[in-house]
């Protein structure tokens, strides 16, 4: 019987969000304050897209942008891609790659209710290959 790891399994449910209107600066130390290194930005309620350190540093700083003057809206990666909370780990890893993405937002029912990572796919996968190597070794 085949092991399959679901999104929401691993998924970090620590989801920030701030309104496009907020400065870079703003943006920045709200990640810092919240130990993340993306903020859901959000217009109108709406979930417009994410904004990442990359976005700041390739699109604001990189560009010689003032980041206390410039709104996260202006640096935004849009659309959200998202993926479902009972995706596999796998369709999780194949869309990141197929669209260049260190992360993917969960959506269940219309709501973001978590993120996924690179780094967390990579740290669940290598715990299972290493619980299944210990089962192996015990046989």
């Amino acid at each position: 019987m085949p092991v399959t790891m679901k999104v929401k399994d691993v998924m970090d449910r620590k989801v920030i969000t701030i309104d496009s209107s907020a400065s870079v600066d703003e943006a920045v130390k709200k990640m810092v304050q919240n130990g993340v290194w993306s903020l859901v930005v959000e217009r109108k309620g709406a979930s417009e897209g994410v904004v990442t350190e990359r976005d700041v540093i390739r699109r604001c700083v990189a560009k010689g942008l003032p980041t206390a003057k410039t709104p996260v809206g202006d640096i935004v990666s849009a659309p959200l891609i998202t993926v479902a909370p009972d995706a596999t780990l796998r369709e999780a890893m194949d869309l990141m790659a197929a669209k260049d993405i260190r992360r993917l937002f969960v959506v269940d029912k219309g709501k973001i209710v978590g993120r996924v990572t690179q780094t967390e796919v990579f740290q669940s996968t290598l715990s299972v290959m290493e619980i299944l190597s210990s089962l192996t070794s015990t046989l």
